[in-house]
């Protein structure tokens, strides 16, 4: 009940789906909700709702999509070439170094001083469940973001502290049910699937590639079953009007590493026209 002493009830809580370069449709909502004053005060992100969602957090509108829109297609970013090179899909000394330091800096110092709490999720992988590290100083803090993007087969294992990490959305792709434990009785949830959007079963080796982590197999193969379970509750929630759901009103094929200018575009467009056409009720919403 530790949350419950902090008062976690009467504040809003911001949860933040992954899915690689669906993302942007989060980062259309989040530049609609800096550009209203829409606060939120906790923020629990996975995957690339964590990567883009620290722009509300530094509040730097327009950031994600203007250096995804610049560099999409330097070989350098993220693709085949880092992949083949580093190991990585997402390039290491780019996107958390040369990126975040020098081509378009993230406000650090308004990240930290900021009083919203932001949680990134990621996955250990040797015991295969999910941890919330809270993101103070994002210097400090940066390879626990990087974790949490850390796609499996497409990434080396993140190791921190003596700890090895991947995506946190393999243990929890989408942490409502974490915002419910901590307490929180206003939450608004930004999903990057639409509506009838239903995980089936991977199909990925798992069981080989990641054979000496038994745990984190258990938990890769069992992931559609969760990710399942958590839509119905998010339905549930929503349908009693308990929560905010924001979820792409239209469908856009996406690769995970997309290249595609016009495509990039459109889902954070999207992202901003649903918003907008929400704003009212969200302003209610944390109203009442």
């Amino acid at each position: 009940m530790m949350y419950l002493e902090n008062n976690y009830e009467n504040k809003v809580a911001l949860v933040l789906e992954g899915g690689a370069m669906r993302g942007l449709y989060t980062a259309g909502v989040l530049d609609v909700f800096m550009e209203n004053d829409i606060k939120a005060d906790t923020i629990l992100g996975v995957s690339a709702g964590a990567l883009f969602g620290i722009n509300y957090k530094s509040k730097q509108i327009g950031r994600a999509l203007r250096y995804n829109l610049k560099y999409a297609h330097n070989k350098r970013y993220m693709g085949l070439y880092s992949l083949i090179t580093t190991g990585d899909v997402m390039n290491r000394d780019f996107c958390f170094n040369k990126l975040v330091y020098d081509l378009d800096p993230l406000d650090f110092d308004t990240f930290d001083n900021s009083d919203v709490k932001f949680y990134a999720v990621v996955t250990n992988v040797e015991t295969g469940k999910a941890e919330y590290i809270e993101i103070s100083d994002a210097k400090r803090d940066m390879e626990y973001l990087r974790a949490s993007g850390s796609m499996p087969f497409v990434s080396n294992l993140v190791e921190i502290a003596g700890n090895k990490y991947l995506d946190g959305a393999v243990a929890d792709p989408i942490p409502f049910k974490k915002a419910l434990d901590m307490g929180y009785k206003k939450i608004i949830v930004v999903q990057t699937r639409p509506v009838d959007f239903i995980k089936t079963k991977s199909r990925l080796p798992f069981g080989f590639i990641y054979k000496k982590y038994p745990e984190f197999v258990k938990t890769a193969q069992k992931a559609y079953i969760n990710y399942n379970e958590t839509l119905d509750l998010i339905k549930k929630y929503e349908n009693e009007g308990k929560i905010i759901v924001l979820r792409p009103s239209e469908k856009i094929k996406m690769r995970r590493v997309e290249k595609n200018l016009n495509k990039l575009q459109a889902i954070y467009d999207v992202g901003v026209k649903d918003c907008n056409n929400n704003l009212l009720k969200i302003k209610e919403y944390i109203d009442k």
